[in-house]
């Protein structure tokens, strides 16, 4: 029986070393600049119907599908998988995609690269059977160099694993053991945990031998004169380049040099147009290698000249106060999950102008880059957040550093992406981290909102601190759970919560929420002397149920509330924004709260049609506008 046992066990591991394979790891770096299309760098989209396979067993790998799939059937990228089929809704185990693409003949000589926009949660890619590299994590970018591998004048095979396991030791996390969660599948978070490849997948180039890596642009002005620094990183040899800024009829051309693979360079502007909700102007900043007349490589980006900062009860836009009103939000429409829909995400602006926001979280992970640039152009504040919901420490301490480390590396992959729009002015590091107290069994009855938990304390310390040494020009927060510790908010730039007074506790009882609501704000702006934001308040809304009474679920009782929260937080001179939570309607896990599977705290409906919320904050906000434009 022992000699058995040992010769399963070495099967095992001569099998576990036969098909193990070299997969290199994603770089944050390499995802800084989105794929450009100019006279010398090229981008090829391979979104559209790849092949795909579902592979419950595990044995993928093992079998070699990198090799090409058989038995497959079609799928759209980007999209989730859930809702495309009949049958995989809560399937979040392995899954394979296959694509074929020829390289245009233009390409050679260049140096290609792989982009993944999102794959949730754990991806590896093969080219034409050949590993190339893995990344954990959702919601975020990342890319590889694949001009090795590839195959001229024939098609290459791209394919790419895919797993959304949910499992405690990952961000978001999934099946924790006493979660205040109870849904089905077992996220440990309050939407539906949509897997795939949610947006599109991009070949690119760059040149072979020098190129632009990254570009980092800070803003300021003193008076009517503005300035744009920028800082280029650069790959190759070459010692000097030139940044031109342009707008308002205005072309300020200056050469720059490096110091070993950066260079840096400040540019005045004067008689500056600066970026603002009212007027979201940006100039045009062209970063060229080499001589204006054989530039070796070229990037172009569009920047708004700005500045963020706090003081002890506002948040201040170019020296300014400025109060957001907004939402909460989420990538989620019916059929495509959470894959990329460029009708969507326009009528998803079109609909916030409409209520009069200027502001939105993207709650709870990074959303993709057209969100930013669309909103560059829109005059909308984000706060930018990482996918780290659902955060808990109370574990042993080798998951704890499992999430800490992947934390650290969202941070870095979500600021190289996003620091140079000007609509990001807040850093979001986490949304509801649970204390040891709330997240065994859940919230229940009034927070103990002033307790110590020193090791969840140090871990967003960490975090926030890492935010402040890569990006100081803008503003650090995480996101408050009800409940949660004071202590904890205190690291924080502006107190940020979410509180559901009236909603999950005192369910319907609006004036002793009222009460809590009041005194608890007050509390805590007393204790830490910093502006309070609440990020999320809201009640869930069937749409098109009515009551005369306070009735819970009715279309009337969630105005009521909304409004409770707005006119309290107008009492408060230290509140410097409210963001309704929800935008829409969105998918959820299924549930005994969750009617059909979905969050009903949207103002409108999944499919944007608005309900009475939506024309209540339209009046509101639109003749708050009025007022303040008036000077009244």
């Amino acid at each position: 029986m022992i000699k058995k046992i040992i010769n399963v066990i070495i099967l095992v591991v001569l099998t576990a070393h036969l098909y193990a394979q070299d997969f290199k790891l994603a770089e944050a770096k390499d995802i800084a600049l989105f794929p450009q299309q100019n006279e010398i760098r090229n981008r090829l989209n391979l979104s559209g119907i790849w092949k795909f396979k579902k592979d419950s067993m595990g044995v993928g790998e093992q079998e070699e599908w990198f090799n090409g799939l058989t038995d497959y059937c079609s799928i759209a990228v980007p999209g989730s998988w859930n809702d495309q089929f009949t049958d995989s809704h809560n399937y979040l185990d392995l899954a394979w995609y296959e694509t074929e693409t020829y390289i245009p003949k233009g390409w050679k000589g260049e140096r290609i690269f792989i982009r993944v926009g999102s794959a949730n949660y754990f991806a590896k890619i093969w080219i034409n059977g050949k590993p190339l590299g893995q990344h954990e994590g959702g919601h975020i970018p990342f890319a590889f160099e694949i001009t090795q591998l590839l195959k001229w004048e024939s098609t290459n095979r791209i394919t790419i694993q895919v797993e959304n396991i949910l499992e405690p030791d990952r961000v978001a996390p999934g099946n924790v053991e006493g979660s205040p969660f109870s849904s089905y599948p077992k996220a440990s978070f309050d939407f539906f945990p949509f897997a795939g490849l949610n947006r599109a997948v991009w070949l690119y180039t760059t040149p072979s031998s020098t190129s632009i890596r990254d570009i980092t642009i800070n803003t300021d002005f003193n008076s009517t004169t503005g300035s744009i620094e920028v800082l280029v990183e650069k790959i190759g040899k070459i010692n000097n380049g030139t940044i031109l800024i342009s707008g308002e009829g205005k072309k300020i051309e200056i050469p720059f040099s490096f110091s070993g693979n950066e260079g840096t360079a400040v540019i005045e502007i004067p008689d500056v147009r600066l970026w603002s909700p009212d007027d979201p102007f940006l100039y045009d900043v062209l970063i060229t290698l080499g001589s204006k007349n054989k530039p070796i490589d070229f990037y172009q980006l569009k920047t708004g000249v700005r500045t963020i900062a706090v003081n002890e009860k506002e948040i201040l836009l170019n020296g300014a106060p400025i109060y957001l009103k907004g939402f909460g939000k989420h990538e989620d429409f019916p059929i495509f999950g959470r894959g990329t829909t460029p009708p969507v995400m326009i009528k998803d602006f079109e609909l916030m102008k409409w209520t009069g926001a200027n502001s939105f979280r993207t709650s709870h992970y990074p959303y993709d880059e057209e969100f930013y640039n669309m909103a560059d152009r829109e005059g909308f504040l984000i706060i930018d957040e990482t996918p780290a919901v659902g955060l808990f420490f109370y574990d042993d301490s080798t998951s704890v550093s499992k999430r800490r480390a992947i934390c650290k590396q969202y941070l870095d992959e979500l600021i190289s992406r996003d620091k140079n729009h000007p609509s990001v002015i807040m850093w979001c590091v986490a949304n509801e981290p649970f204390p040891e107290s709330l997240g065994r069994g859940g919230f229940t009855g009034m927070p103990k909102a002033f307790e110590s938990d020193a090791v969840g304390k140090a871990f967003l310390g960490n975090l926030i601190k890492q935010v402040k040494e890569k990006d100081p020009t803008r503003l650090a927060v995480f996101v408050g759970v009800m409940g949660g510790p004071a202590e904890w908010l205190s690291l924080s730039d502006v107190i940020c919560i979410n509180r559901y007074w009236g909603w999950y506790t005192n369910v319907g009882d609006l004036p002793t929420a009222k009460a809590y609501l009041g005194g608890e704000m007050d509390k805590l702006y007393n204790t830490l002397k910093k502006p309070v934001m609440i990020t999320e308040f809201g009640a869930d809304a069937i749409a098109g149920k009515h009551a005369v009474e306070d009735e819970i679920y009715s279309e009337e009782y969630q105005v009521k509330l909304i409004k409770m929260f707005l006119d309290i937080a107008d009492t408060k001179d230290y509140v410097t924004g409210m963001h309704v939570w929800n935008f829409a309607d969105f998918r959820t896990g299924q549930g005994l709260m969750r009617v059909g599977g979905m969050n009903l705290k949207g103002v409108f409906t999944q499919d944007r049609k608005p309900k009475m919320a939506a024309h209540f904050l339209r009046k509101r906000w639109f003749e708050t506008i009025q007022k303040i434009s008036s000077g009244k």
